[in-house]
């Protein structure tokens, strides 16, 4: 019973939280001072650069939905945003730089364990209703970036691997692109428009 109180808790502060965030965009579109001194439409930005892992690649995601609640998005776009980060995140561990996320396999001993050196540079940024999420490794890199773009293309058949990851990030997001050398990694720049404000002004 204390547990389930306990949630119920959290439950409600977070939308007491929510619904004071939604007040704060409010007050600043109507041009009154809110706190911070901001007009709510400033850019912020967060890097982040991590190991290449799984448990980094779940992070990633959450990080991710956690820099844009305050732009208020609706649960689709936050899984859109969680699944496009997700599969970039990815990419760049299987494909940068070798290694697998499957138990399975790596109990199999088909996959070498990131020995720490291997990174994933994340970086998140938002200005007015607009998000950008750039996923940069310093792995093997791609020669034809085409060719990887195509669907169901994939360098790994021998891990199962789909070959839809940059075509759920086209997909999911409003615009992609990628830079890629050979032997010195690649980078994935992805940017999705939230219409929380424009959601408001139609009620």
């Amino acid at each position: 019973m204390a547990g389930k109180n306990k949630r119920e808790l959290i439950i409600r502060e977070a939308v007491n939280m929510n619904e004071s965030g939604r007040k704060e965009r409010r007050k600043a579109d109507s041009g009154e001072d809110v706190a911070f001194g901001g007009n709510g439409m400033e850019e912020n930005e967060v890097r982040l650069e991590m190991t290449a892992c799984p448990q980094n690649e779940r992070f990633a995601r959450l990080a991710a939905a956690g820099f844009i609640l305050d732009l208020d998005p609706t649960l689709v776009e936050m899984e859109d945003v969680k699944t496009a980060v997700s599969e970039a995140v990815t990419n760049a561990i299987i494909h940068g730089y070798g290694l697998f996320l499957g138990e399975t396999e790596k109990e199999q001993g088909k996959a070498a364990q990131p020995a720490g050196k291997e990174k994933v540079l994340m970086v998140l940024r938002k200005k007015e209703k607009e998000l950008t999420v750039i996923i940069e490794d310093y792995g093997k890199g791609m020669e034809d970036v085409e060719k990887a773009m195509e669907p169901m293309y994939t360098t790994r058949p021998e891990w199962e691997r789909s070959g839809m990851g940059f075509a759920f990030m086209e997909a999911f997001m409003d615009s992609l692109s990628v830079e890629s050398r050979p032997g010195l990694g690649t980078r994935v720049v992805m940017k999705k428009r939230i219409y929380s404000e424009d959601r408001e002004e139609d009620f």
